[in-house]
């Protein structure tokens, strides 16, 4: 791969159609960290949605109240029906939402409707940018802080969890991204937090009293907690134990999603879209990772975070991870060294941290280090045929085939970053079958040409051969798509 190929398609999205290969790749890239839009007009035009996931989330506690007192054990998790009606089967869907009452169904239409219009304002976003090294760094951190809509309520918020908390932070400091990222609505659904109360706070000592004065079970969850030492921040292994997982669940407790039920007459509206209701809050100070935090309510978890934030062992996960994206899945030690560097000298400066990687002739080798997971290769795919302005529902349903529909990820880890992960077998037939559909719709003159603009200094003999012989410009078209040039960078 010739540097111009690298730049385009290693640190970002490919070359965008009627677009030249950069004369200087080192300062195309570096161009873009300046001339990055955190806010284009797709996502500052998004409809708003805030306070939706607390109707949403009254409308599931009412119904499951009313399964409850009617004695129907198949609803005493009435989320059971709205997770049903999100498997992606047509008619499972159909009969679980035929199956819920008037109001809740059409909220849940909604919220279908509301994450599928913000996948496509992600994607075409994507396409059209003028600096897709630094989208593509917005999709790794955003799977880096990766939220699903598996959960009722989540739908509203997983769009709004990439656009305020990830790109406005994707160039600034580790910390606020940490901060904003975490402690946004769409995480605290998605791990069970916005329910998390300590076991002495105001708020368990008064529901004991009332329903058991002998005492009971405290509402801690220590799901989100546990996330942000082993994904977030310091790593498996990073140093940690379980006390220190379930200190950093009391200094969470409080957090929440607004307007939920009688308790959100007592919640403060938070800069990252949350709420904290220090009844909820459990008192005291607390010690993680040795260090001692005094009592403080919502502070308290901040100031946690950003001490984990920069952490030595958070520095070394994040560094190689962001050299395993872009250098290959076993990173160069020397390139992870002077991530980890930069990142302890800087406090976690991720605009530093981008140029130290640029200027790091690991991320440069000639052969492809990475197989193209399915939704680059979906951009890319589209910048090069020149496709724009896709329909929601189109985007939805090819990334769904493809394997990786972005925040539907399997687990809090979110996808993998490894080429197993995705070179199987069928992936190719996959890519194959949606080229030829994509390239019907788009002219297909000049394919040769297009190619080595593409891929300039790197298209291969076979490659040009297979295009040379193709019985139209449009199976060219198509064959380019998925051509080793395009599945690898």
């Amino acid at each position: 791969m010739s540097k111009a190929s690298i730049a385009l398609n290693r640190f970002g999205y490919g070359l965008a159609s009627g677009q030249r290969p950069p004369a200087d790749p080192v300062a195309f890239l570096l161009r873009q960290l300046e001339t990055f839009d955190p806010a284009p007009r797709p996502i500052a035009a998004r409809t708003k949605t805030r306070g939706k996931t607390g109707e949403m989330l009254q409308l599931l506690r009412g119904l499951r109240d009313q399964m409850q007192q009617m004695g129907d054990p198949a609803m005493n998790d009435a989320g059971a029906a709205a997770m049903m009606a999100e498997t992606g089967a047509d008619d499972p869907r159909a009969a679980a939402l035929a199956a819920l009452p008037p109001d809740y169904r059409k909220k849940l239409v909604e919220a279908r409707r509301v994450a599928i219009d913000d996948l496509a304002v992600r994607v075409n976003v994507a396409i059209a940018s003028p600096a897709p090294m630094v989208e593509r760094l917005v999709h790794f951190w955003s799977n880096h802080f990766s939220v699903s809509v598996g959960k009722p309520g989540t739908q509203f918020e997983v769009g709004p969890h990439e656009f305020t908390a990830i790109r406005p932070h994707v160039l600034g400091r580790f910390s606020d991204m940490l901060k904003a990222a975490v402690l946004h609505p769409a995480m605290l659904l998605y791990l069970d937090q916005f329910q998390s109360t300590g076991p002495g706070s105001p708020f368990q000592q008064r529901r004991r009293r009332r329903a058991n004065p002998q005492g009971g079970r405290g509402g801690l969850n220590e799901n989100l907690a546990r996330e942000v030492l082993e994904l977030h921040t310091l790593g498996v292994g990073g140093g940690y134990d379980q006390g220190d997982v379930t200190e950093l669940a009391r200094a969470l407790t409080g957090w929440t999603v607004p307007g939920i039920g009688r308790v959100g007459r007592f919640a403060e509206d938070q800069p990252s879209g949350a709420a904290f209701v220090a009844l909820a809050h459990e008192p005291g100070a607390r010690k993680i990772m040795g260090r001692r935090y005094p009592a403080g309510g919502a502070e308290q978890a901040l100031a946690v975070l950003d001490d984990l934030a920069t952490h030595p062992a958070t520095a070394r996960f994040i560094a190689i991870k962001l050299a395993r994206h872009f250098a290959g899945d076993t990173p160069p030690a020397s390139l992870v060294t002077r991530l980890e560097a930069d990142f302890r000298t800087t406090g976690g400066d991720l605009a530093s941290l981008t140029r130290t990687l640029i200027a790091s002739s690991e991320a440069w080798v000639p052969g492809p280090v990475k197989f193209r997971a399915p939704f680059e290769w979906f951009v890319a795919a589209a910048r090069l045929t020149g496709i724009d302005g896709l329909e929601p529902r189109r985007i939805a349903r090819v990334l769904n085939e493809l394997g990786q529909s972005p925040w539907r990820a399997p687990s809090p880890a979110g996808y993998d970053d490894l080429a197993a992960s995705w070179a199987a077998p069928d992936v190719l037939l996959r890519r194959s079958e949606l080229a030829e559909r994509m390239v019907q719709a788009v002219p297909a003159d000049d394919v040769i040409a297009r190619a080595d603009t593409a891929f300039p200094g790197t298209l291969s003999d076979t490659t040009r051969s297979w295009l040379t012989r193709a019985e139209s410009g449009r199976q060219a078209l198509a064959l380019l798509l998925v051509a080793p040039e395009m599945m690898r960078r």
